[in-house]
């Protein structure tokens, strides 16, 4: 390939990636409406509703402080319930973005094939979904840090930015995961073993410091891991993440979304037939 040739498939690529952004943004009421329609649809005929987006979080906290702090009595970090809540409530924002997002292509074949629908802005609902989730569920977070009497840090303004590196983070996954489950469904499974996996090693039940330092790459590159710490500071230790951290988090975010993007296209036009 000559150079030409590469610096015109790196301004296709790049043209490519602009546009799809610029899809998402012009879709941007679609995508409202439609996570709208995904909230209603969850809850419907549920006796508590929305309520379950506290419920969830609570019961698996509670089990999760049962055995960690009482029964094996894990007593490292002082308010171990609100360092597990702070590790636990972004970590199931994450796994249902991807375990939704995976399969939102394959199960909106209805969509696909029967008109020009942007099959892109689905993994963007689940994510976006789980977001409605997440946000609901951090003044459940923030009640129990009042009434264990922690204060509140002015390191709560980067929350924002966290979230929307996150949200494009998770977004690109979602994408690519839901491309590859067009065609090979034992992509859905996989997440979950993945996910399960993933799980226990991201300090969300444990400090970074008891990591023993052989391994500490698993937490270094990691970047689940990477945001599960930078979520406990923010909220937990009250202190910013470095400069470093935050650019580690940009990449990875950059990264997902470009892969997920270019894999995206690669294989849209065949999506009809797979499907």
């Amino acid at each position: 390939m000559t150079s030409r040739e590469v610096v015109a498939t790196t301004r296709g690529r790049s043209t490519g990636v602009v546009q799809h952004f610029g899809e998402l943004w012009k879709y941007r009421a679609l995508v409202a409406a439609l996570v709208e329609r995904h909230l209603y649809a969850r809850y419907r005929g549920s006796l508590l509703g929305m309520l379950w987006s506290f419920l969830n979080p609570l019961c698996l906290m509670a089990v999760y402080t049962l055995v960690f702090q009482y029964y094996i009595r894990f007593a490292q970090v002082e308010n171990y319930t609100i360092f597990l809540f702070c590790g636990l409530l972004q970590w199931l924002h994450v796994s249902s973005s991807l375990l939704e997002g995976s399969t939102s292509i394959s199960s909106g074949g209805s969509l696909i094939t029967k008109s020009l629908f942007p099959a892109h802005l689905l993994p963007g609902v689940a994510v976006l979904t789980s977001l409605v989730h997440f946000l609901f569920s951090l003044p459940l977070l923030f009640l129990f840090m009042f009434f264990a009497g922690m204060r509140f840090h002015p390191s709560l303004v980067m929350l924002p930015l966290l979230l929307g590196v996150q949200t494009v983070f998770l977004y690109g996954i979602a994408l690519l995961l839901a491309t590859y489950n067009v065609h090979f469904r034992d992509v859905q499974h996989l997440v979950g073993n993945a996910l399960t996996l993933l799980f226990f090693l991201c300090p969300i039940l444990y400090p970074e410091d008891v990591v023993p330092p052989a391994f500490q790459p698993l937490l270094t590159f990691n970047p689940f891991a990477l945001f599960t710490s930078a979520y406990q500071a923010v909220l937990f230790e009250g202190s910013f993440f470095s400069s470093l951290v935050l650019l580690q988090l940009l990449l990875w975010s950059g990264a997902s979304f470009l892969l997920g993007v270019l894999v995206y296209r690669s294989h849209r036009e065949r999506f009809a037939e797979a499907l």
